[in-house]
């Protein structure tokens, strides 16, 4: 992995410093104004805060990079790279006190051919004390924060940080499946909920740490049927480095689709065609 690539992952830590800062002086606070977007999603002042001072330490230390957010919409420009930011994925257990939410930051690569892949992914989760880590050939990693280490630097808190691997498991009847609800399936949900009963143990987590947990091969099986990429950037490279695939919904790789799958690899063309029957 080059020199730059390493950067552009300390990088991305700094941002998620930055951002953990923001959200979590403004998580349970009494005073969080919460508004509606034109889709009918709830959005924070949290949120609108963290991808704004994002936005400026990029725009500030990353000027020739381009930007797609989910609360202020893309500008790509006409660089070669581009970050990926979800300010807060998990905004409504943000606002209801769950601590299932984080910021998720990534950087997709373009090459000559006009091909996309992400090459570095941060998910950072303070109320969880966790973040998750990758870059292109250099694994992927979680770290574990108290929240006062949270402040730190980051290089006091090496040792808490260890590399992740997806499991082992090779038949649905013994995998652990985690998704969010059964809204946005469609014709797949009764296949779904088929394959659900076939399988070991099926929990609703939700949101980015469903995909986590398959990389660190804690759960097996993570599907969501309705995403954007701001929502499953940093969580592919992630899954990937950790020896997973990640695809949308038909089976295609990447996070470029409108949904996702992650699995450990072993699991994933029976996943795909079992809600694709």
């Amino acid at each position: 992995m080059s020199t730059d690539l390493k950067d552009d992952l300390a990088f991305a830590h700094a941002l998620a410093d930055l951002a953990d800062a923001i959200s979590l002086d403004r998580y349970q606070a009494q005073d969080l104004v919460v508004s509606t977007k034109p889709d009918s999603t709830p959005v924070t002042d949290a949120d609108r805060a963290v991808e704004t001072a994002i936005r400026e330490a990029i725009s500030m230390h990353r000027s020739e990079d381009g930007l797609v957010g989910e609360e202020f919409g893309s500008d790509k420009g006409a660089s070669s790279r581009y970050w990926v930011i979800d300010p807060i994925d998990g905004t409504k257990n943000f606002m209801r006190g769950v601590p299932i939410w984080a910021t998720l930051i990534a950087l997709v690569e373009i090459d000559s051919s006009g091909v996309e892949e992400v090459i570095v992914g941060v998910v950072s989760a303070p109320a969880l004390s966790r973040r998750w880590s990758a870059a292109r050939e250099l694994g992927a990693y979680v770290r574990f924060y108290s929240h006062d280490e949270m402040n730190e630097d980051l290089d006091s808190n090496e040792s808490l940080e260890k590399r992740i691997k997806v499991s082992k498991v090779s038949s649905i009847s013994d995998a652990s499946i985690s998704y969010s609800d059964f809204v946005g399936w469609g014709s797949r949900l009764e296949p779904f909920q088929k394959m659900l009963n076939s399988a070991w143990r099926t929990r609703a987590i939700g949101d980015f740490w469903s995909h986590m947990l398959v990389a660190e091969g804690s759960i097996d099986v993570a599907i969501e049927p309705s995403l954007a990429l701001w929502d499953m950037a940093a969580l592919e490279i992630i899954v990937r480095e950790a020896g997973g695939i990640f695809t949308d919904i038909s089976g295609r790789n990447g996070p470029f689709g409108s949904s996702a799958i992650s699995t450990n690899g072993l699991l994933h063309n029976e996943v795909v065609n079992g809600v694709n029957p």
